[in-house]
């Protein structure tokens, strides 16, 4: 019994070799003497030993950050750009036979993808578009990526560093046209009080009594007031037969 003893052993360690798990996430690409074979995985998997070499493979999204990079843009302004990528390999014997690391490969490409897309278009498309540069700048990602097996899902832009003199002349940029609506709200409010101011006085010269309730309505505030002097307006009209016969008497 002692000489199956060694011969035991001996099979439990290949068999620990040999036998691997995978995550749900995870797939192994085998090559056999040198050749790929196809991609294995989730759960228990066999391999040859000796024979068969294993690469795992994760099928996560991955979050890939760009670091700064120094862009002039096509209107000239120096800035300094990163951005977020979001992609997975979806093809996982691509991502190890077509490209020596996919993770670094695609870190480079969208580090020279981010400084073209950007330095091709004007400061105020990045600020204002922002949508539309992330948009192309993860088209052309994923379409080079595409034959190593990944997808690029998605590019965000997420901070853009501009110069001192930029950002002054940038608020005062702001600060006018904040002064501009300012004054063209209070002129669009002087025309509309205008145009209603215009409405009464038509109103009242077809309807003169109009007048007479607007001065009751003004004695009625006033002596709610607590105001030492009062002021009543008489009304013209009181004295326009009075002002006739003057004119009728002195002949003017």
């Amino acid at each position: 019994m002692m000489t199956f003893a060694p011969l035991f052993i001996v099979i439990l360690i290949l068999l620990f070799v040999s036998l691997k798990v995978l995550n749900e996430y995870e797939r192994a690409v085998v090559f056999r003497l040198g050749r790929i074979i196809e991609a294995k995985g989730p759960g228990l998997i066999f391999l040859i030993p000796i024979i068969d070499r294993m690469t795992r493979v994760s099928l996560r999204v991955v979050t890939m950050d760009v670091p700064n990079q120094d862009v002039i843009t096509k209107d000239n302004v120096s800035i300094k750009v990163n951005a977020v990528v979001y992609f997975r390999v979806i093809d996982p014997s691509k991502a190890i036979l077509t490209v020596e690391d996919y993770m670094y490969a695609t870190s480079q490409l969208a580090q020279t993808t981010l400084r073209s897309v950007c330095g091709g278009v004007e400061l105020d498309e990045i600020l204002s578009h922002r949508e539309e540069v992330n948009e192309q700048i993860q088209t052309i990602l994923d379409l080079h990526t595409d034959p190593w097996g990944v997808k690029v899902s998605n590019v965000e832009v997420k901070y853009i560093d501009l110069p001192q003199d930029m950002q002054r002349a940038m608020a005062r940029q702001a600060e006018a046209e904040r002064e501009r609506r300012a004054k063209v709200i209070g002129a669009e409010g002087e025309y509309q009080a205008a145009a209603k101011l215009a409405d009464a006085a038509e109103i009242i010269s077809r309807h003169p009594e109009a007048l007479q309730l607007r001065y009751l309505q003004t004695m009625k505030e006033m002596a709610a007031e607590t105001s030492s002097s009062t002021i009543l307006p008489i009304p013209l009209d009181l004295f326009r037969g009075v002002l006739n016969g003057v004119k009728e008497t002195t002949g003017k």
